[in-house]
């Protein structure tokens, strides 16, 4: 019989919208419900919600209001960025390569493929090392004259490990390559000041921060060539998911310390007290240069799905980087990269917490984990009989 408790740990996944987000939303679907390209009277009130909106967003970026872009999400922002980079550098006869690293979402990583195998550009990756980090010293092997885009996240989703975005920007800037990131996960816990990262492109979506989902920002810094007009990357504007984005991201970082604090207490609670109590358990990604909020696991002998789908049974939602496909599990790219064998790379779990986590769901969470574990391993050693 499944659990009546539910407890969410699947954080870096979604988060519910926040009730005030939602209040600031409501008069725009109805009371206030023209369209931002009409000039009659509905028209302009829609206007400056959204231009209201696109100022407070470039406050926390730090930056100019033109500068941000208002797209269905990250996944399109990025897809923006990459597409734009590389034909804006053949029209211009610089050529259409990109740089991006082994452990990018699949958003950056299938459209850099796509680019290449379809389009005829190229892409070269940035390996990793065993915690999940990119070391500036390796552009230097990958980059090239041709080279019109690096594009590597600010924070992993799978394993939490925030690389050194600034350091990498201004390697890239020496070689006059633009930089872009995808921030989706660093979004309400770290500092999107685009000047301090020195990045000249960055996607975020809004669902990650509290906001709305099908909603997202692309920051793209004035001057830097994308190929693209304003009204190419802007379609009809989503009044009230662009409002609802903005103040969700301005609460995020006017209760930043407070959520920071309270996601790290959780973290560390969670990181403890699974490794002390579950043998052959490892600790992937950075364990100290890592997401507040963010938890991964590798579990020898165990297949992750299976770990996801016993902990669901049990009230848990968790997540699982690796991929079931035709009933055959498959690792997660990301820990392969890492330069885990095959075998571990299946184990994976991801559990991550929010602002609604209590201690005590952590609490609950690891006795449930412990007896899972326990009773799949023995499983395993039955059937290996």
């Amino acid at each position: 019989m499944a659990s009546r408790r539910r407890v969410y740990l699947d954080y870096s996944a979604t988060t519910p919208t926040d009730p005030r987000v939602l209040d600031s939303m409501l008069p725009y679907f109805a009371a206030e419900y023209g369209n931002a390209r009409s000039s009659h009277g509905l028209g302009r009130v829609a206007t400056a919600a959204v231009e209201q909106s696109r100022e407070q967003i470039a406050k926390v970026l730090n930056c100019q209001p033109s500068e941000i872009y208002f797209t269905s999400g990250a996944s399109a922002s990025g897809n923006l960025v990459l597409r734009g980079a590389v034909w804006s550098a053949r029209q211009q006869g610089r050529g259409g390569h990109i740089v991006t690293s082994t452990i990018e979402h699949s958003a950056v990583l299938k459209t850099a493929e796509q680019l290449e195998n379809v389009m005829g550009f190229s892409y070269s990756l940035l390996s990793v090392d065993r915690l999940g980090s990119v070391h500036p010293a390796g552009l230097s092997a990958v980059s090239r004259a041709d080279t019109a885009l690096i594009s590597v996240m600010l924070v992993n989703n799978e394993v939490g490990t925030i690389q050194p975005i600034s350091t990498l920007s201004a390697e890239a800037h020496a070689r006059n390559i633009p930089f872009h990131t995808d921030a989706v996960q660093a979004a309400g816990q770290l500092s999107l000041d685009v000047q301090t990262l020195g990045v000249d492109f960055l996607s975020l979506s809004a669902h990650k921060f509290y906001g709305p989902k099908g909603i997202g920002i692309l920051y793209a810094r004035s001057g830097v060539d994308l190929g693209l007009e304003p009204s190419e990357i802007e379609a009809t504007l989503n009044v009230p998911f662009i409002v609802g984005m903005s103040k969700a991201l301005e609460l995020a970082y006017a209760e930043l310390d407070e959520r920071v604090a309270h996601f790290t207490s959780l973290r560390d609670r969670l990181i403890g007290s699974v490794l002390s109590r579950i043998p052959d358990v490892h600790l992937t990604g950075n364990p100290l240069n890592r997401l507040p909020s963010h938890a991964s696991f590798l579990f020898a002998g165990l297949d992750g799905n299976a770990l996801v789908t016993h902990l669901d049974m049990r009230g848990i939602a968790a997540s699982s980087a690796s991929a079931c496909k035709t009933g055959n599990p498959e690792p997660s790219s990301v820990l392969l990269a890492m330069g885990y064998p095959r075998k571990d790379a299946l184990g994976s779990l991801r559990l991550t917490v929010g602002l609604h986590t209590t201690p005590e769901d952590i609490d609950y969470t690891v006795d449930v984990l412990s007896d899972v574990v326990e009773k799949l391993r023995k499983l395993n050693r039955e059937m290996a009989l």
